[in-house]
């Protein structure tokens, strides 16, 4: 159970973000306040509200950012995209849970039978969702997508996009020391400091040693922050000069080193995919690779529904490299294939919440599936439609920067925004083996969404072309 520092940290949080916010340029602040939560507030620690969702180290800080947004900076944040498709996306996202409401009203029973003879003693039930459920429903929505909306009012300029990628390279080497040490005396921050251990300790031992979490819910999400944050560093310094170059080559090779004690074979596959990309290629290629990655991570679940996905092919790779891994691979496609089969029943709009998506012993009521990439778990939950909508929310804007660049060939894709661009459809790739879905992901789809509204805008403005075809037309019809 967390100690009374565990959720004093909540309670403080927001006289942090105050704090923030009075010291801090707002792209840093708004950044910060939702990182620094994500990175140091205690993952289980909870206050239940009556009527809305738990306020966690995810709600409390992206409530705390736009609350601070509206008030202390005194400026509108919209909450109405330009396009009309993202709008589409995002009534979805928040309209689509009322059906998913209304669908799931019935309780779930099992039978508690005897364990000498089949009689039943007793009932229990998963419980219908009612009118309750879907109000908490729709705010925990809206409080999650909070941080989407804040990047593309603060962080969609060339300052806050350099300033995502930097806060992840110092956030990364700040988190580096605690990794070190947990590295070394095994994954201990959070009992010292919140009294409690976040997950099953045997997953954190690996190789005869052991993978650091801090504070965060798992192993592998640290190892996928160390990884995005040294691709970060790789791409400010292929955009600095002299010694800040330097600097910045240097953290990312502390990070990746980093990585590899981590002892993730996704994150390093990733960092090995990425590196070239950031180092060698130009900005319009980057974000071409990033919009066929975010396709793959969409298309995913229908070609594993349709059975186009060469599982045992894949296991037999995995077992090339590591049986111990093709051994969790395995597990992974197992319990997804049950989670595929429970949601078939409702696959339109999911089963909604209280683990009515997972599988259960139907006489014990016991839990029987794991679910862990992001994709099974939201598919499970809130069906095709609240699939779409969330992954149109976060692939979408990768979408139309490429379009808005390839309206206009003859500008230049703005710093930075391509290097996001790859980092969010990798994390889109991770999404359907891990629920790694975290405030900065929404922060990243923000930003590039409201960079490719600014280019959509300015587009027949910067082209030449067009300009200059028009002034002949003008001329000969003169």
């Amino acid at each position: 159970m967390p100690n009374a520092l565990a959720y004093l940290m909540l309670m403080t949080w927001p006289l942090v973000c105050v704090a923030l916010f009075i010291r801090l340029t707002p792209e840093r602040a708004i950044i910060w306040s939702i990182l620094g939560g994500y990175l140091l507030l205690p993952q289980r620690a909870e206050f239940d509200l009556p009527l809305v969702p738990d306020m966690t180290k995810i709600s409390i800080p992206n409530i705390c950012a736009f609350v601070l947004c509206v008030w202390f900076l005194k400026k509108p944040v919209s909450f109405w995209p330009s396009g009309w498709t993202m709008r589409l996306l995002l009534l979805a996202f928040f309209l689509g849970v009322v059906p998913t409401v209304l669908t799931n009203g019935d309780a779930i029973v099992f039978k508690l039978m005897g364990h000498t003879e089949p009689i039943v003693f007793s009932e229990a039930a998963l419980p219908g969702l009612g009118l309750r459920d879907l109000l908490s429903i729709v705010i925990n929505q809206f409080i999650t997508v909070l941080p989407f909306f804040l990047a593309r009012r603060w962080l969609s300029s060339e300052t806050g996009l350099r300033e995502l990628l930097y806060a992840l390279v110092v956030g990364a080497l700040i988190y580096s020391i605690p990794a070190l040490i947990e590295i070394r005396l095994s994954p201990q921050m959070n009992i010292w400091f919140y009294g409690f251990f976040q997950h099953d300790f045997e997953q954190m031992m690996r190789g005869g040693g052991f993978r650091p979490l801090v504070f965060l819910p798992h192993a592998l999400w640290l190892a996928f922050f160390v990884m995005s944050a040294a691709m970060a560093a790789l791409a400010l310094g292929r955009e600095e000069a002299g010694p800040r170059r330097a600097r910045f080559f240097a953290a990312a090779l502390y990070l990746l080193i980093l990585l590899v004690l981590c002892k993730s074979l996704a994150s390093m596959l990733y960092a090995a995919a990425l590196t070239p990309l950031l180092l060698i290629a130009n900005a319009r290629m980057q974000i071409r690779v990033a919009l066929l990655f975010a396709l793959i991570a969409v298309i995913y679940p229908v070609l594993r529904e349709n059975g186009v996905i060469p599982l045992d092919a894949v296991l037999e790779q995995a077992e090339a490299i590591s049986p111990e891994r093709a051994h969790s691979l395995g597990f992974r496609f197992d319990n997804e294939e049950a989670l595929l089969e429970r949601a078939h029943d409702r696959r339109l709009f999911g089963w909604g919440g209280w683990g009515r998506n997972l599988v259960h012993d139907i006489h014990t009521g016991e839990i029987l599936s794991i679910p862990d990439g992001e994709w099974i778990i939201v598919f499970g939950t809130f069906g095709w439609v609240g699939y779409i909508s969330q992954m149109g929310l976060l692939g979408g804007p990768l979408v139309l920067l490429w379009w808005a660049l390839r309206r206009a060939p003859a500008i230049q894709a703005p710093p930075y925004v391509s290097a996001l661009a790859l980092l969010l459809a990798i994390t889109l790739i991770d999404m359907l083996l891990n629920a790694i879905l975290t405030p900065y992901t929404w922060l990243m789809a923000g930003a590039i969404l409201g960079c490719a509204e600014r280019l959509s805008v300015s587009a027949p403005d910067l082209d030449p072309a067009p300009a200059a075809a028009k002034a002949r037309r003008r001329t000969v019809m003169g």
